[in-house]
């Protein structure tokens, strides 16, 4: 963008510093997969800053459990990294249509 401008919804710019601790898709899916190895993990980047992602995560772990618990296994399995090295994440969740 021309002279640092950037639209409001892609939120602020990101210095070198801030970038250099933005985790990418291929961690996040690692991440998942460590704590549910039988995940399925779509990761789309919403804004191209590698700062905000939706993922849609498929798993057996999420049998038997509300929306809310079958989140906070995938929070869980960020290992604490919401909030700082990843700022958003819209998540969705699913069983396999098998179980």
């Amino acid at each position: 963008m021309k002279d640092g401008f950037q639209p409001s919804w892609r939120g602020p710019k990101l210095n070198e510093e801030e970038r250099a601790m933005a985790m990418d898709a291929s961690q996040i899916e690692q991440l998942i997969k460590e704590a549910m190895p039988d995940a399925t993990v779509e990761i789309r980047d919403l804004a191209g800053d590698g700062d905000h992602y939706a993922a849609h995560v498929t798993s057996i772990a999420f049998k038997g459990k509300n929306r809310v618990q079958q989140h906070q296994l995938v929070y869980a399995a960020l290992k604490g990294r919401m909030g700082g090295e990843l700022h958003a994440l819209a998540l969705q969740t699913s069983i396999p249509e098998d179980a």
